[in-house]
């Protein structure tokens, strides 16, 4: 879900030339899979398409590629410092870090809340843009 929602709101801003966003799964149960059903339904309700999309696993290569790896939930976190080791370049956050509440995401696969999911991505995918818009002005000027 953040990954489509954070796209959305980069193509809003006309910012999509300046960000590669993807998402990745730091465990292997749902590799293969496309985006569960009821977020796709979500997301489609929204405006938003998540065609083609397919669960992959993060891999070593994509700590090197990307500037921020950005976690939804502690036990992300906790796998993708197992799989990076010690992350010597501060990347690794969790989305709901960028806000004036940080927690974790409402994982919707246990609450079957996807509605609180929703705001929460909503919420962490604006603040995080609003950060990056603080630290890089020439963002914040387009």
């Amino acid at each position: 879900m953040a990954e489509f929602v954070l796209k959305q709101k980069v193509s809003e801003r006309g910012l999509s030339s300046f960000f590669e966003i993807a998402s990745a799964a730091t465990s292997r149960e749902e590799i293969g899979n496309p985006v569960y059903p009821p977020v796709r339904r979500l997301l489609h309700e929204h405006g938003i398409s998540c065609a083609g999309k397919t669960a992959r696993q993060m891999t070593a290569e994509d700590y090197h590629h990307y500037d921020y790896i950005i976690a939804m939930d502690q036990n992300n976190l906790r796998n993708l410092q197992r799989m990076f080791g010690t992350d010597m370049e501060g990347k690794i956050s969790l989305l709901m870090d960028y806000t004036d509440t940080p927690r974790d995401v409402a994982d919707p696969w246990y609450t079957r809340v996807f509605e609180a999911t929703w705001r929460d991505v909503q919420e962490g995918c604006d603040g995080f843009l609003d950060y990056l818009a603080d630290k890089m002005p020439e963002l914040s000027a387009l």
